[in-house]
């Protein structure tokens, strides 16, 4: 790997958890929280909540008002009270918060060398979630699908992310959590991949780099 000019990053599940997507994140908050329910049920109520959201949400919007009214709407389609919505969304922040923090400090000392851009299947609001938490100040661009009309792994999300950055993708390094949207579609364009899964041994193609956490990203880039 050449020594890069940017790095692109998922957000969820890459700079607010170390590998563990928004779903899997609830339904294991659900369950903690005395709720059962079937896999299946849960994650078709979950797409229907999280589909709602996109492109209906204040382009402003907080990550904490975010993740409550996913929270609610999550909660009401499995037929649960706002009880459960509170508890889970509040759980949710914290953690994210917390392990937005600690990237913060990686992207701190990461800005010195690269610019950083996130790219993100989100809501319409990416840029106000990072402007508004700590990783903000390390941001050079935030591109959301729903902005730019096109989700990973469509190669336009990740061309906007570069054009803004003025480079190219033999130029960059994309690091998500997601195989058949973060390093599909980073492949697609030829760049550079870095996939986080915790107890993962290899990579989607030979030589690629996997880590279990951001803070191994820095023995992995030149």
């Amino acid at each position: 790997m050449t020594t890069p000019a940017a790095l692109l990053f998922d957000f969820g599940g890459t700079l607010d958890a170390d590998g563990v997507a928004w779903k899997d994140r609830f339904f294991a908050l659900v369950s903690e929280a005395g709720v059962a329910v079937e896999r299946e049920v849960f994650d078709r109520a979950f797409y229907r909540a999280d589909d709602a959201l996109v492109g209906h949400l204040p382009k402003e919007l907080s990550l904490q008002e975010t993740v409550e009214r996913l929270a609610g709407d999550l909660s009401k389609a499995l037929g649960q009270g706002p009880e459960l919505a509170r508890t889970v969304a509040a759980k949710f922040v914290a953690d994210a918060l917390t392990k937005l923090d600690e990237n913060a400090r990686l992207l701190a000392g990461l800005s010195s060398r690269y610019r950083i851009g996130v790219v993100s299947n989100f809501y319409g609001n990416l840029q106000a979630i990072c402007s508004g938490t700590s990783i903000g100040r390390y941001v050079d661009v935030a591109v959301d699908s729903e902005a730019v009309g096109a989700e990973k792994p469509d190669p336009r999300i990740f061309q906007a992310a570069l054009s803004a950055l003025d480079t190219d993708a033999g130029r960059a390094v994309f690091v998500g959590d997601s195989l058949p949207r973060d390093m599909a579609g980073a492949r697609g364009l030829g760049m550079p991949h870095v996939w986080l899964q915790p107890g993962a041994t290899h990579g989607c193609c030979p030589g690629d780099a996997v880590i279990a956490s951001l803070a191994e990203l820095t023995r992995v880039i030149p």
